[in-house]
């Protein structure tokens, strides 16, 4: 990467902004245009595509060989373990190169008698970019409600099949969130309205079949812009829920499922900090509460005590250092997912109170309640994977916990699992807290001697915990002697609830410190060389490599930076964006003073300088719609003004896709190949 190509330079232009008597000068505002039509900004984005590519374009051999590498390891015909579900079996299939699923039903698990039901791959035909949303077949098994996205923002269409004749029913229903439930009629659906500008689903209509959309009623409309709305439909199908769910507190409405031309009512009194999962199976409710419980407990009530907390009977009692994660309802037992040391777990228990563990053989794993729509089965499906062991999907029996691997991922080419090894670390931060840290390496070509390359990965947000997981384009790195690290910061839920707490509003610095500080404990632990270290987050988790690139910069060769969070502040005060009221219990309020000035303090737009800054690729699309586009293209432009190096600084923007990238299954790997390749190339000079 020895080019000296001339990179595109923005303009400025100065925009005063100002909170809390502080002033702040940005002088890439400009850059932003809700409708993506601003000839000025598309040239520039192309002009940073351009030139990313003619930089990366010494290494265009090696990323086309990490893409085959990559699309070579997969299957290419390949299908899902069927899965039965009312009187018909589920499967889906990929066959060729084809880069969707076709899916499928049939009267038996050998689907010997196989309906198609859809084909995505025609459903793309016609599209850049393609998602299919949710699939929802009606309780009389008749007809198919499914949506899709074609631009990427994720504004559904829901369209209806006709199982019995083929034929598409003129019913559409645009500008909704996707989801889908059926009232038990097969006539009546739900469905969630979005805002076209904060792009937050807040109003759920219903639809009769055979009625234009324009006739459709709204049942209700959330007021609080701090929920999010989802839909659901209890365990033993008798009730429809609306699902709200702020950062700090649920609500959940029900409606019943066989009078749905009723009124959503409150299942429980809004409570400000409580949170829970709620099902139905029978006469009983169930309840993953945080009441009196920071790691949850399990509780249980009837229809007559459910709004009366005080008499909630306690089926599984609050612990300390067990985080309870959730339940799946059978009729002979329930499941709940518990996590203890980072670790997740099964515990199976009848309803007269005996329990026992799944086994798993794994340290560091996976694993993952599956699909498991019958509560009448006597197994309940999961998914298990660890950094060294492909995707496998077993059955328990819920009665002693017979293991059945149903099927487990096919790695073509010369994959051997027992050529790597993985470890958990748990490395002591600056304020004395233990980080866990999973990383994966291949044996023969890893010394801890202090030479390897290291590619450490972090999110560190939201509470959500991104577990060892076995990815098999990981391999590419793997097998050329990079270690991978996942550090599990505060932000996540790894350790409990505590440990999300830790990494968030006030004490959002924890996550960057966490990141750095085990970033150099790998060094000095010899895990890793200490000028080929490289760094890579998405999303939130781009907002993390912004910080810690700011704070430490000289500690990281190159760092990946994809659909990132960057200009934090500006973002956070502004309500028409997407997503900002609902993250205040995230993030803080800047409209609070404190909060302002917490978040001024690690916004990484807002505290760049002139410094050496490592290598950086940034990625981005176009019609992201949880982070704009203009947060990396306002963030590399001011960078590209003040950073002191001549290190590469490339940007690349998807034209077609939002914050999920490119669709499909082999085009999304163009992505993997391009960060690969730029941090090989690096090493390679």
């Amino acid at each position: 990467m020895t080019k000296t190509l001339t990179p595109p330079v923005a303009k400025k232009v100065p925009h005063t902004l100002t909170h809390h008597q502080h002033q702040r000068t940005d002088n890439y505002y400009w850059m932003r245009d809700d409708n993506r039509q601003d000839t000025q900004i598309l040239d520039h984005l192309h002009a940073e595509n351009a030139y990313c590519e003619a930089m990366m374009s010494d290494h265009k051999a090696l990323q086309d060989q990490l893409f085959e590498e990559m699309k070579g390891r997969i299957v290419k015909d390949d299908s899902t373990v069927p899965v039965k579900d009312g009187r018909f079996w589920y499967m889906s299939e990929v066959s060729g190169d084809d880069e969707y699923a076709r899916h499928y039903r049939g009267s038996d698990e050998a689907l010997s008698d196989k309906q198609l039901l859809l084909d995505v791959n025609q459903l793309a035909e016609a599209y850049e970019f393609f998602e299919l949303g949710d699939m929802a077949v009606s309780p009389n098994d008749n007809l198919l409600a499914y949506s899709e996205d074609t631009d990427g923002r994720r504004i559904y269409t829901v369209r209806f099949k006709d199982l019995q004749s083929g034929e598409m029913l003129p019913d559409v229903l645009t500008e909704t969130e996707g989801e889908v439930v059926w009232a038990n009629d097969s006539k009546t659906v739900f469905y969630v309205r979005k805002d076209l500008q904060t792009l937050l689903g807040y109003q759920v209509y219903r639809h009769v079949l055979g009625t234009p959309q324009s006739d459709d009623q709204l049942v209700y409309e959330e007021q609080d812009r701090q929920f999010y709305m989802g839909l659901g439909k209890s365990r033993d199908e008798s009730e429809i829920y609306i699902h709200l769910a702020a950062t700090e507190t649920t609500d959940i409405l029900a409606l019943s499922a066989d009078e749905p031309l009723g009124e959503f009512a409150p299942l429980l009194a809004r409570t400000p900090g409580h949170e829970y999962g709620l099902d139905k199976l029978g006469e009983y409710y169930y309840l993953v509460s945080n009441r009196e419980a920071k790691n949850f407990r399990l509780l249980r009530a009837t229809k007559e005590t459910l709004s009366e907390p005080e008499q909630w009977e306690e089926l599984i009692a609050h612990r300390e250092h067990v985080l309870l994660e959730g339940m799946e309802l059978f009729h002979s037992h329930y499941v709940v997912t518990e996590r203890e040391l980072g670790q997740i777990r099964f515990v199976v228990h009848d309803y007269s109170g005996s329990s026992y563990q799944l086994k798993f053989d794994d340290a560091c794993f996976y694993a993952g309640l599956g699909y498991n729509p019958e509560p009448e089965a006597e197994t309940v499906r999961i998914y298990y994977s660890s950094l060294t062991t492909p995707s496998s999907i077993y059955d328990f029996a819920l009665a002693g916990g017979k293991k059945t691997l149903k099927k487990q991922q096919r790695v073509l080419g010369e994959f051997n699992s027992e050529h790597y090894a993985s470890e958990r670390l748990h490395i002591r931060v600056r304020d004395g807290v233990e980080v866990p840290v999973s990383l994966v390496y291949r044996k023969d070509r890893f010394n801890k001697d202090g030479t390897n390359p290291l590619l450490q990965y972090g999110y560190g947000a939201y509470g959500i915990t991104i577990d060892p997981n076995f990815s098999s384009n990981t391999l590419s790195l793997l097998d050329r002697g990079f270690v991978y690290a996942i550090a599990h910061i505060r932000g996540s839920e790894m350790l409990g609830r505590n440990w999300y707490e830790q990494g968030k509003k006030a004490h959002k610095q924890n996550s960057f410190n966490d990141f750095e500080d085990v970033t150099r404990a790998l060094v000095e632990q010899g895990y890793g060389a200490a000028d080929k270290i490289f760094a890579s987050g998405g999303s939130a988790g781009g907002l993390l490599m912004g910080a810690v690139v700011n704070q430490a910069p000289e500690l990281y060769r190159g760092i990946g930076c994809h659909v990132p969070f960057l200009d934090v502040l500006t973002t956070m005060l502004d309500e028409s964006i997407p997503l900002t009221t609902n993250e205040y219990d995230e993030w803080g309020n800047p409209n609070d003073e404190a909060d302002y000035h917490t978040i001024l303090a690690y916004s990484p737009y807002d505290n760049l300088r002139a410094a050496d800054y490592p290598n950086i690729l940034v990625t981005t699309g176009l019609h992201d719609s949880q982070v704009q586009y203009w947060e990396p293209m306002k963030w590399v432009a001011k960078l590209r003004e003040l950073k002191t190096d001549s290190n590469l600084m490339l940007f690349k923007t998807d034209m077609d896709a939002g914050h999920g990238g490119a669709s499909g299954r082999f085009k999304s790997l163009h992505d993997k190949a391009l960060e690969m390749a730029f941090f090989i190339g690096l090493l390679e000079g």
